[in-house]
């Protein structure tokens, strides 16, 4: 979502980043470029300004660091700056002390609130949590069927009794059926508002006092753009929301609400939703976010997501067999399909420090899931032998075979042999510390067009 604006700001600092003396000329220049590159990224035009002043006068006043260059100062200045405007520090979930705990959703048709709403259950659960989905949307049966799949798909019940009660009603009751059921966290999914519908804001208020909710999360949309600004200001007096829902995190939106509505409402984003599977849904760390928008990469993220999906124990064992060239096509298979659990290749690539800039002019095609997709076709279309003995696939009719079964062509399977032979002769020389380095790194297994 942030690539453009990543590129814009690190084309900004690109000129200070080895400065070893920094003029007011340089920092005003620097900062107009910051300035143009926020508001390009649909960033609210009051939150730009304030925006641009903390860094010059930080960037222009006595703060000096022994360890950093005047320039590197500066970086660190923005990447500060970017995290303070998107609330600093994460903002988790708390609970009531006396179960249930009760979250209630709010937020604008299509914004993935419905959604949301499983993810949000599936979150909580994995932390131990026994949660439950109430179906408070009267106006949409679409919307009732939606949750009441997502509640069968997860195992998760969801309370619901149609469109003939008022929202109010039924979550009052829906509370009370999880409570009596066991249940500790409860999850209230409203109608989807329009801002000027002064009715139904009325019917979101009364929701709210009904429900008696711990926590009311506003479902924001990022393509909204300048438009996010105005929803959240009306939804922050009617619902009274603590904390916000950012969707569409992997879209390719210019992303100025993730940059604009925590200033203008004072409320922090909880969670960031990055794609259409439910576990795609996580705490938003600001800190981590800033990172990822210039370019310094997200590790603490990458590993996170590594530990839900490794088992450490079969890693060690994957690793030493990497280590000494002995992996086969069924290990690399295995370590693909972890990476897709993980979520969307371009948003893990993006976690990497300083890969975003080396990528920059790669095609899309050569680094999205469709790739992974397609060498996990070629490896599912051998045989067990001829995973576990790649040398077999030295053989033409076998490779033919394999490109017809993976839709794929003999030069492509031909080449993914290559390369993972590749791979495995210079791990081995790694592992066993013989001939050295490398003099040409192979490519990784991946490309195959």
């Amino acid at each position: 979502m942030f690539d453009t604006l990543g590129e814009r700001l690190g084309a900004a600092l690109d000129g200070v980043r080895g400065s070893g003396n920094l003029t007011e000329d340089q920092v005003k220049k620097v900062t107009r470029e910051i300035r143009l590159a926020l508001l390009e990224a649909d960033v609210n035009f009051g939150v730009v300004k304030e925006f641009v002043k903390n860094v010059r006068e930080r960037a222009t006043g006595a703060e000096v660091s022994k360890a950093l260059s005047p320039g590197q100062q500066v970086v660190k200045i923005v990447n500060e700056e970017l995290a303070n405007l998107m609330g600093g520090q994460a903002s988790k979930l708390t609970f009531a002390s006396k179960t249930p705990t009760v979250v209630m959703l709010a937020g604008l048709n299509g914004h993935g609130k419905t959604t949301t709403a499983g993810k949000l259950a599936l979150f909580v659960r994995k932390m131990g949590k026994n949660p439950y989905l109430v179906a408070c949307d009267t106006y949409r049966p679409a919307a009732i069927d939606q949750l009441q799949q997502i509640g069968k798909e997860l195992s998760i019940p969801v309370y619901s009794e149609g469109t003939e009660p008022s929202p109010e009603e039924i979550a009052e009751r829906g509370i009370k059926a999880a409570k009596d059921g066991g249940y500790d966290f409860v999850i209230v999914d409203t109608a989807g508002r329009q801002v000027l519908d002064q009715g139904m804001m009325e019917e979101i208020k009364r929701t709210r006092s009904a429900a008696k909710p711990h926590s009311v999360l506003l479902v924001l949309d990022v393509v909204t753009g300048q438009n996010a600004v105005e929803v959240a200001k009306a939804f922050q007096e009617y619902a009274d929301f603590d904390g916000m829902v950012l969707t569409k995190l992997d879209g390719d939106a210019r992303g100025g609400a993730a940059l604009s509505v925590v200033s203008v409402t004072e409320r922090p984003i909880k969670f960031a939703s990055e794609g259409e599977k439910m576990g795609e849904f996580d705490y938003f760390y600001p800190d981590r976010m800033a990172g990822r928008i210039l370019g310094m990469g997200d590790v603490l993220t990458l590993i996170e997501k590594a530990e839900q999906q490794v088992d450490r124990q079969e890693a060690e064992a994957q690793s030493k067999k990497l280590m000494a060239g002995k992996f086969d096509f069924e290990d690399f298979l295995k370590q693909m399909q972890m990476i897709k659990k993980m979520g969307p290749l371009s948003s893990l690539l993006g976690m990497i420090p300083g890969l975003n800039k080396q990528l920059q002019g790669a095609k899309l095609e050569e680094i999205d899931d469709k790739m992974l997709g397609r060498v996990e076709a070629m490896i599912t279309s051998m045989t067990v032998q001829e995973r576990r003995n790649p040398r077999l696939l030295q053989n033409p009719s076998r490779a033919r075979r394999i490109a017809r079964g993976s839709g794929s062509t003999q030069q492509d399977v031909q080449k993914l042999v290559k390369q993972f032979a590749e791979m495995q002769k210079m791990m081995r020389q790694m592992g066993t510390g013989k001939g050295g380095a490398p003099k040409r790194m192979p490519r990784m297994p991946f490309k195959t067009r």
